[in-house]
């Protein structure tokens, strides 16, 4: 069972990501990001006046690990507030633990809906907020004919789905649908690139995560892919393009609720705190950026309630709108998703710049119950200014 709120003790929290296997690039940031709210909460007097102490161990990318891991934190550290998790399948092997538990799991990631537990608050995107304004904008631009690629699991299988429906209702045609697996070899992308240069699609919907995203793009650009096809994801974020050569992913696609380039107070805050504290090389991606709001707005909760009782945060949650580095956001008391800024960009100079964007936070629809694209009120994006410390 979960812990009570007692003031006289620090408040644990478990920090579950990994800090070595294939993923761990990108989850090192979420990380941080958490370490960086939680440390911004105990500056400003903590949780109802408790320290929030972070507990973390290195989940090697594993989903047996997080979830021995989850019960580890839970049962032994005594955390009743987990953040973290990144693939989809360390998510659901956490879930059945923070149920069992009565505690709570704060999701940092975009996935694929589909899903819901009271015991979780999902924090990214799903596809209604990124996979829907992606379809539009690439078949705006007239893309019709799309190639899928993606790692083997639950996250790119789902979202390829949505998207040859998506395609599929706009009279668009889906060349093929291909998967790799979470360590795979140059071999077997280089075959899906070779195939893909036959088949001239105009678009490659890539959905390839952790260190193979490098090689699949490395190997699009030998093959001289980019000369007939726009290559449009939702997994490269910052992060992977750090890992890439300049201007290997240059002219490319990507939709998330968060480019570090967005411009507001708040993410220039949050720029400047992150760079600060882990360095001014350090870029910050859509993943980092919803462990940090996520944190925050889960320990601003648990303050405000007294109580680390899932229904009780989900509560407070929904009538608490919180100003996110993406602009302001709050959970849906219906379905435990939260409201957000879905964004395309491009990638310029190895960064990103926004091409598109929401002009409101957008209503998550985790079931996908409208297919259609629906007619946002989209706006230009603002002006980018340069952040530094």
């Amino acid at each position: 069972m979960a812990a009570t709120f007692d003031l006289d003790r620090p408040l644990i929290v478990g920090a579950l990501y990994s800090q070595t296997g294939p993923t761990a690039f990108v989850e090192r940031t979420q990380y941080n990001a958490t370490l960086l709210a939680i440390e911004e909460v105990n500056a400003a007097g903590g949780v109802a006046g408790r320290e929030v102490v972070p507990v973390t161990y290195d989940a090697h990318s594993d989903p047996a690990r997080f979830s021995q891991l989850a019960e580890r934190m839970i049962d032994e550290d005594g955390a009743s507030l987990l953040v973290g998790c990144y693939m989809t399948n360390t998510r659901q092997a956490v879930v059945p633990v923070v149920e069992r538990r009565g505690a709570l799991l704060a999701y940092a990631a975009p996935y694929e809906g589909f899903e819901y537990s009271p015991n979780v608050i999902y924090g990214g995107a799903v596809p209604s907020q990124h996979i829907v304004m992606l379809a539009r904008h690439l078949m705006g631009a007239g893309g019709k004919s799309f190639y899928l690629v993606g790692t083997r699991y639950t996250f790119p299988i789902e979202c390829n789905r949505v998207m040859m429906t998506l395609v599929a209702e706009r009279n668009g045609q889906t060349l093929a649908e291909r998967y790799v697996p979470l360590d795979a070899q140059r071999r077997e992308l280089d075959q899906i690139v070779q195939d893909i240069r036959a088949k001239r699609p105009d678009v490659v919907f890539c959905t390839v995560v952790g260190e193979a995203a490098t090689v699949f793009y490395e190997l699009c650009a030998e093959a001289g892919v980019a000369a007939h096809t726009t290559i449009a994801s939702l997994t490269i974020t910052e992060a992977e393009l750090g890992l890439m050569p300049p201007g290997l992913a240059e002219g490319h696609l990507t939709a998330a609720t968060y480019f570090q380039s967005v411009s507001s107070a708040a993410n220039w805050r949050f720029v400047r705190s992150y760079q600060a504290r882990f360095g001014l090389q350090e870029r910050l991606n859509a993943m980092a950026e919803t462990a940090y709001s996520l944190t925050h707005m889960v320990l601003a909760a648990a303050g405000r309630a007294r109580s680390v009782e899932a229904s009780l945060l989900r509560e407070d949650l929904a009538a608490t709108p919180f100003q996110a580095p993406q602009g302001e956001i709050r959970l849906d008391a219906e379905n435990g998703h939260m409201h957000l800024w879905p964004r395309i960009a491009r990638v310029q100079a190895n960064d990103f710049r926004i091409v598109e964007e929401s002009a409101a936070p957008v209503k998550p629809d985790p079931y996908l119950i409208n297919h259609a694209p629906p007619e946002w009120d989209i706006r230009p994006p603002a002006p980018a200014r340069a952040v530094g410390v």
